[in-house]
């Protein structure tokens, strides 16, 4: 507990002097680096960041005689050096994009190549064939189920309510009882994102500049809401508060080693909640995927091979089956520095938790979902201590 009460500090001190940069007032630099602390934590006074690296490394000598467990210990270890490689961005030391994907998201993914790729659009085909949509180009065809699938603007928001509501009858019989925790979805434009998890208010923006199928409000329900970022933050919570997680577990990172957990576990939610129900949602899982790669793989074009923003959009709008206003629009925050390699969170993180939930036979589900909701994880740590998964 001391350890993680020490790292949360020193995170909390480095998130104060990272904001103490005068940056834009757009969204994601209000955010930080800790956008969300689910317990009160004092920041750690540091001067600068040489402090701030000095006192990281003085922490991380002493994993091996003070962590509580083996995971812990390797747990801390990863952290400590996502942070560490963080700075090093922060005081814009030399540092590859491939070195933060692998310190700051703790793995190894660069380009998702074409075998990945090619498995997500034959599942589409598949799916599109059963559904009806046949014919034509799987592009062509896809625009035709997306088109018949669009929920009407106005009420999108009613939709999300509807399935957030059933997710959370879904949670509570089989994970947790959530009957007593609320989302509300609310309406934003002009915003980077399509859905956020504003947890403080309690609220779900949704933006409603993006068109919606009935499986994209079903998959946001489930990743913002049920069983996915409120549940996940509600029982940090609970356990930061009851003293059985540490401290650090109160506090959300952003591109650090904690990130692919925290979106890995929410996109995973439908499959927590058997919630596949048909070939609609088989697409639109394989659908969600693909452009999950393939925004990784713009990263990688423009941090790793150096190609420019307008030519990275075309490439990707076609590979991902999307329009390249549309693309533009969800790509536009690879050029933020913090948020850069914080992509790779989404895709690595949800393959980490699924090819592990694969292997979980239905009477170690209670169990598993124990392990994964109150120990804080890298992808490498959650394969390395589950015992017997």
């Amino acid at each position: 507990m001391k350890l993680g009460k020490e790292l949360a500090e020193l995170t909390a001190g480095i998130d104060a002097l990272y904001r103490r940069t005068p940056r834009s007032d757009g969204f994601l630099d209000k955010e930080g680096l800790i956008p969300v602390a689910v317990a009160d934590v004092t920041p750690s006074s540091l001067r600068d960041y040489s402090e701030a690296t000095a006192a990281l490394l003085a922490l991380r000598s002493r994993l091996s005689a003070e962590a509580e467990s083996p995971l812990r210990r390797d747990y801390l270890e990863e952290m400590i050096d996502s942070l560490l490689a963080l700075i090093e961005t922060f005081e814009e030391r030399p540092i590859t994009f491939a070195d933060r994907i692998r310190r700051q998201i703790r793995v190894d993914t660069q380009m998702i190549g074409d075998e990945i790729l090619d498995g997500y659009r034959t599942t589409i085909r598949q799916a599109l064939d059963e559904l009806g949509f046949a014919g034509g180009t799987l592009a062509d065809d896809l625009v035709r189920w997306k088109t018949s699938a669009q929920v009407p603007a106005d009420a999108v928001l009613a939709t999300m309510r509807e399935l957030t509501l059933e997710a959370r009858t879904r949670a509570s019989a089989s994970m947790y009882p959530m009957d007593d925790q609320w989302m509300e979805p609310v309406g934003v434009n002009n915003v980077p994102f399509s859905a956020y998890c504003d947890y403080p208010s309690r609220k779900v923006l949704m933006n409603l500049d993006f068109a919606y199928t009935r499986f994209g409000l079903k998959h946001l329900a489930t990743h913002e809401v049920f069983p996915g970022h409120l549940v996940h933050l509600a029982l940090r919570e609970r356990y930061v508060a009851e003293g059985s997680m540490p401290l650090d577990g109160a506090q959300v990172v952003t591109s650090s080693a904690s990130s692919a957990l925290f979106e890995g576990i929410a996109d995973n939610g439908m499959f927590f909640l058997n919630w596949i129900d048909g070939p609609e949602d088989v697409l639109g899982v394989a659908l969600q995927r693909l452009r999950s790669a393939q925004r990784c793989n713009a990263a990688w074009m423009m941090h790793g091979m150096g190609m420019a923003f307008d030519e990275i959009v075309p490439i990707i709008a076609e590979g991902s089956f999307q329009d390249p206003d549309a693309t533009r629009s969800r790509l536009a925050f690879l050029s933020h520095k913090l948020r850069a390699p914080f992509v790779y969170a989404y895709w690595s993180g949800e393959v980490a938790v699924h090819e592990l939930w694969k292997t979980v036979t239905l009477g170690r589900r209670t169990e598993f979902w124990q392990y994964l909701y109150s120990n804080m994880h890298t992808p490498r740590t959650l394969l390395n201590h589950w015992g017997g998964g």
